[in-house]
C-alpha cells in the first residue's frame, strides 16, 4: 500500500468500483453439501488493481466498504497485494457486499459440472452502492484521479445505483489530457434487471480503451462480432473483443485489427480470468508494448487466474514472460499452461526442460536477474497505446 502522502503521486493506474467479501466452499458441489466456507475477497475492479500491482504498475483502488470485518479484510488484503487503498471510504451505516462461490466437480445432484462455477451475490444496499459524484470532492481521491495516467471502470458500477451511474458519467466527462480511461463491460444481467441498460452504450463509447467479452456483448447488444462492435462503438481508440478460450481481437479506429489466439490452459477455476486479462493488456499499454504483446500479456495474466482456485494466481517470472511475448506463432500456439507450470518450445533450458513456474527466479541471458516490471519496461517503447 502506498502511503497517504505518496500514493496520489505514484499511482499510475486507478481502479474504481465495488469489491466484496467472498466465501469460498471447502469442497466442490451444491451448497447443501458444503461443510464450511473460507473468506477471501473479490470484485472486478479490485481484481484488476491487484493484478496490475502484481505486474509492477503502482495502482490504487477507490471504493467504499462497510465498517465491518469484511471491509477491513478487503482493504487489508488489497494493501498486502501492493494496492493503494488510501481513498477507500468506510461507511458507518451500510455493509460491505458479500458473494458466495459455488463450484462444480462432485457427483451430487444439482452439481454445476467440473470446471464450472456460479456466484451468488448479496450486495443490495452495500456501502459501494453509495458511491456518488461527491467522491470528486475528496482530496485524496481527486489527487489520484487527476494524476494517474489510467482510470479503469466497469459496467458493474453504473448498475449499482443512480448515484453510481452519475459518478461514472462524471468521470467519463472529465477532461483527461495525457490520460486514458479503460472500460470493461463486465455484463451482469441480474443487476440490470432492476435498472435501464440503455445507458450503457454511451458510457462505453466514451472510453479510450473498451474491453468486451464476445458472449457478454452478444447478450447485451445482440452481437459478439468484433467488426460489428467496432461500428457500434466508434469513439474508443482501441476496442478489445475477448472470445473466451479462443482468441482476442484488438481493433483501432482506422480499421486495423490484431488477433491473438488464447493459450491452452488446464483450468482450475475460471473466475477472475477476464479481470486478469484486462490487467495484463493495460499493463502492456502503460509500458508501451505493441498490440500483439499487450494481447499476449493479457492472455498470460488470464492463465494465471485460470490455474488458481481463487480470483488471483501467481504470474510467470520475467524471463518466461519475455520469451513468450517474443515467441513466434508456432511456439505460442504450442504453449501449454497448468497449475504446475508452463511448457513451451519458446522457453530455453534455463528452467527445467521446457518448464517454467512461478517459483523459478527471473533470469536474463547475461546471467543477471531482473523483475517482471523491469522486463516489461525494457520491452516497452512509449508511455501510451
Amino acid at each position: 500500500m502506498a502511503d497517504q502522502d505518496g500514493g496520489a503521486a505514484t499511482a499510475r493506474a486507478v481502479c474504481l468500483g465495488e469489491s466484496m467479501a467472498v466465501l469460498l466452499p471447502d469442497r466442490p458441489g451444491p451448497f447443501e453439501a458444503v461443510g464450511a466456507f473460507r473468506p477471501s475477497v473479490g470484485g472486478a475492479e479490485s481484481n484488476v488493481a491487484a493484478a496490475l500491482a502484481g505486474l509492477g504498475v503502482p495502482t490504487a483502488w477507490i471504493s467504499r466498504v462497510g465498517a465491518d470485518g469484511f471491509g477491513r479484510r478487503l482493504t487489508g488484503d488489497l494493501a498486502a497485494a501492493g494496492v493503494d487503498v488510501s481513498a477507500v471510504a468506510v461507511d458507518p451505516h451500510r455493509p460491505t457486499g458479500v458473494y458466495l462461490k459455488e463450484t462444480g466437480g462432485s457427483d451430487l445432484p444439482h452439481d454445476l459440472g467440473a470446471g464450472r462455477s456460479r456466484l451468488h451475490y448479496y450486495r443490495t444496499g452495500s456501502a459501494a452502492s453509495a458511491l456518488s459524484p461527491a467522491l470528486l470532492d475528496d482530496p485524496v481521491a481527486a489527487a489520484l484521479l487527476d494524476r494517474a495516467p489510467l482510470l479503469h471502470l466497469t459496467g458493474i458500477t453504473p448498475a449499482l445505483s443512480d448515484d453510481c451511474l452519475e459518478l461514472v458519467r462524471a468521470l467519463l466527462a472529465r477532461p483527461r489530457p495525457g490520460r486514458l480511461v479503460s472500460f470493461d463491460l463486465n455484463w451482469r444481467p441480474a443487476l440490470w434487471r432492476r435498472r435501464d441498460p440503455s445507458v450503457l452504450p454511451a458510457l462505453l463509447n466514451a472510453a479510450d480503451v473498451l474491453l468486451l467479452g464476445a458472449d457478454e456483448a452478444e447478450d447485451a447488444f445482440g452481437t459478439g462480432d468484433p467488426a460489428a462492435l467496432r461500428k457500434r462503438f466508434p469513439a474508443p481508440s482501441v476496442l478489445v473483443v475477448k472470445d473466451s478460450g479462443h482468441l482476442v481481437t484488438a481493433l483501432d479506429r482506422n480499421g486495423g485489427a490484431v488477433t491473438e489466439p488464447a493459450l491452452a490452459v488446464e483450468v482450475v477455476e475460471p473466475t477472475g480470468a477476464g479481470d486478469a486479462f484486462a490487467a495484463g493488456y493495460l499493463a502492456g499499454a502503460l509500458r508501451g508494448l505493441d498490440q500483439r504483446a499487450r494481447l499476449r500479456l493479457g492472455h498470460l495474466a488470464a492463465a494465471s487466474a485460470l490455474t488458481a482456485p481463487t480470483d488471483h494466481g501467481p504470474l510467470p517470472d520475467a524471463r518466461t514472460v519475455a520469451a513468450l511475448l517474443a515467441a513466434d506463432e508456432q511456439d505460442w500456439a504450442a504453449t501449454r499452461i497448468s497449475a504446475s507450470g508452463i511448457v513451451s518450445p519458446a522457453l530455453t533450458a534455463t528452467n527445467p526442460p521446457g518448464v517454467a513456474t512461478a517459483t523459478n527466479p527471473p533470469v536474463v541471458a547475461d546471467g543477471g536477474t531482473r523483475s517482471l516490471p523491469e522486463a516489461l519496461e525494457t520491452l516497452g517503447t512509449s508511455g501510451h497505446p
